[in-house]
């Protein structure tokens, strides 16, 4: 909105939210580090204070669950050991009854009765495998419960932080977004709340199973042999060396290919939404080569990235196999000496398997938590940001006549920058007051002062009497109908584009506001008319009847201070002609300020002010002005003799005629 700020729309590049930024962790997982760590988890634990006793029962579901599963294979060790020392305790009768039988070949005389031979015990295994059964099932029911009551939990928390983002940008100032690209913003309201939101759901249960089932898992294998279990720990710093080595490795591979795709993507939306110029120059074998130059830097950092990365679970799978191998040869010796039973070694390779994995998902897991706490650090630094000046309790001003004071204005869009130093004007009701000057004059702030779009520093600004910081913001933009030089049309219809003026709008009266502003003809042209769906950014319509659209809003709404900021730019002379005979009918019976730099336009102004630095340095009608021979006729006399430098206070002012239009 500002003439001092930046309000260009700028690409932000690669689409990249709070993922896009930092370095990458294990798995290739995207890092970035909050600041503080410490602090932003304790404001965000706050925030899960409410939830306390659900989150309670997903801690004890999550242990419980992870408790029985891990008990598992103990259990199926029993059968296993049963089954094993059945079928020993078989062989043996079996040949102890053989050796009996050879013997009475040898000597008949002998008498000697066969051992009856043991059937194995399937009831018991049966009854272990049941047991198993059960374990594993109310295994799945706490993981259930866990994965049911965390997800309510981590969207009700999300929805609590979502809202409270989504009314501190309706509280924030206009210089807040000035100051910010769309995608910065988008990145921090979108993107960083669903990083948030993954990460309670799936990050913060899978900590807790996964912390639990390493401490589960090496109790279990203590349990079973403490020899066993020195030889799998050996291979613990070894897993550990491999995640953390190659995560470190892969970091700067993951930040030039994030930083390749940001390049990528946003050479493809520049080459995209500019393809018009680009035909037009010829550049197109220059475009593609710089894509080719962009994707092949893509190309050799995402494979980089991707295979280092892929390499951590081939390695630690290597690992857990030389582990498994000491495991089933030292186990298989123990057995034969019968300091171990054979289940027990089963158990035990399961157990060994189970080991390394925890470790892999809990260094994945800390890199998604910090990330995590970086996004949520960003969120708190927008809730933290200082707001507009609060609403009044109730307007004071209900009806207006339109009789505008400024009265002794000051305005900075930083302190240390002041632009507006002592500025005085009053319109009184009913006038058209145009505001002409160089760009940068201050034209657009002085209409951002009125909708308080921005807070004065000193002064105030009074309609009929009340100052406007005594009225709501909203009752008082309310007040004012505005048609801009960069027209503002959203996704939808025709129809509702118009009626976006006034609520509850007929047919009947949005027909007559699109012929009063000369748009019904081409409207009705169009393949569905006034059902007609314009796109995103409504580039299937013309420039010209975008402007005639919004014009056709400003008729509808029926405001009693109108607001044109150049409202004619992209129509033809002629179409122009007729809607300033319509504005002026329009403007009837209304305080209006406009806008231009095509001084012809306003001729017929009561008041015209001319502005340069922010202040008001001429005040008059078209003729009076001209009379004086002062800033204002040199303006308006080079729009007739072409182009025009003129230094004024040292500055360079480029003034570029326009004698076919006036």
């Amino acid at each position: 909105m500002s003439e001092n700020s930046n309000t260009k729309r700028q690409t932000n590049q690669g689409g990249m939210g709070p993922m896009g930024r930092g370095g990458w962790g294990a798995m290739g997982r995207a890092v970035e580090k909050p600041k503080d760590f410490q602090g932003t988890l304790k404001r965000l634990l706050l925030y899960f204070f409410p939830e306390r006793i659900r989150l309670s029962i997903v801690l004890g579901a999550a242990i419980l669950g992870t408790v029985f599963n891990i008990v598992g294979p103990k259990v199926l060790g029993l059968a296993t050991t049963k089954l094993f020392n059945d079928l020993v305790a078989r062989y043996l009768v079996e040949v102890s009854n053989q050796s009996i039988r050879n013997k009475l070949a040898q000597s008949p005389a002998l008498s000697q009765q066969l051992s009856p031979i043991p059937g194995i015990d399937f009831g018991y295994i049966g009854r272990v495998i049941l047991i198993l059964l059960v374990l594993y099932v109310i295994s799945a029911v706490f993981i259930f419960i866990q994965q049911y009551l965390m997800a309510g939990v981590a969207q009700r928390t999300i929805y609590k932080l979502r809202r409270e983002v989504d009314e501190k940008l309706s509280r924030l100032p206009l210089k807040y977004f000035d100051g910010r690209t769309h995608g910065e913003i988008l990145s921090r309201a979108v993107n960083d709340m669903d990083n948030i939101s993954s990460t309670l759901q799936q990050s913060v249960t899978q900590l807790i199973t996964s912390a639990v089932s390493l401490l589960g898992v090496l109790v279990m294998m203590l349990t079973i042999s403490w020899e066993l279990s020195l030889i799998v720990l050996v291979t613990l710093p070894l897993s550990l060396f491999i995640v953390t080595g190659i995560a470190k490795r892969s970091q700067d591979y993951f930040r030039r290919q994030q930083r390749a795709l940001g390049d990528l993507n946003g050479h493809v939306e520049e080459m995209y939404t500019g393809h018009k110029i680009v035909k037009a120059f010829g550049h197109e074998g220059k475009a593609v080569a710089q894509f080719d130059e962009l994707n092949d830097k893509l190309y050799d950092a995402g494979w980089k990235a991707q295979y280092v990365s892929g390499i951590i679970m081939p390695l630690m799978r290597f690992v857990g196999n030389v582990g498994y191998v000491f495991v089933a040869v030292v186990g298989g010796i123990m057995v034969t000496q019968g300091s171990l039973s054979l289940g027990d070694v089963q158990a035990f390779i399961q157990y060994s398997a189970q080991f390394t994995m925890p470790i892999t998902q809990l260094a994945n897991i800390a890199n998604v938590i910090q990330s995590a706490m970086a996004s949520a650090e960003r969120i708190f630094e927008l809730l933290d940001e200082e707001e507009q000046v609060p609403e009044v309790a109730e307007s004071e001003l209900v009806q207006t006549a339109g009789h505008i004071q400024f009265q002794h204005v000051k305005f900075g869009y930083s302190p240390d920058k002041i632009l507006m130093e002592d500025l005085n004007i009053e319109a009184k009701p009913g006038q058209m007051v145009a505001i002409v000057g160089p760009t940068g004059a201050g034209k657009t702030t002085l209409v951002n002062l009125l909708m308080r779009f921005y807070e004065v520093d000193s002064g105030k600004i009074l309609i009929d009497g009340v100052n406007i910081t005594r009225l709501k913001r909203g009752d008082l933009r309310c007040m004012f109908g505005m048609v801009l030089q960069d027209t503002w049309l959203f996704h939808g219809t025709i129809r509702d584009n118009i009626a976006y003026g006034r609520d509850n709008a007929s047919e009947e009266e949005i027909v007559r506001a699109a012929d009063a502003a000369y748009a019904d003809h081409f409207i009705r042209t169009l393949p569905e008319g006034y059902n007609m769906v314009l796109n995103e950014e409504a580039t299937n319509i013309s420039q010209g009847q975008k402007q005639l659209l919004t014009i056709a809003r400003a008729f509808l709404s029926d405001p009693a201070v109108l607001i044109l900021d150049e409202a004619t730019s992209s129509v033809d002379t002629r179409t122009e002609l007729l809607i300033q005979k319509a504005m002026s009918k329009l403007m009837k019976g209304r305080t209006s300020f406009v806008i231009a730099h095509r001084l012809s336009t306003i001729r017929d102004a009561d008041l015209i002010l001319v502005m340069n630095h922010g202040s008001i340095i001429e005040t008059g009608t078209h003729a009076g002005l001209l009379a004086q021979n002062g800033f204002y006729a040199d303006l308006y006399n080079s729009q007739f003799r072409g182009r025009v430098l003129k230094e004024e206070e040292g500055v360079l002012v480029d003034l570029v005629a326009d004698h076919q239009q006036v």
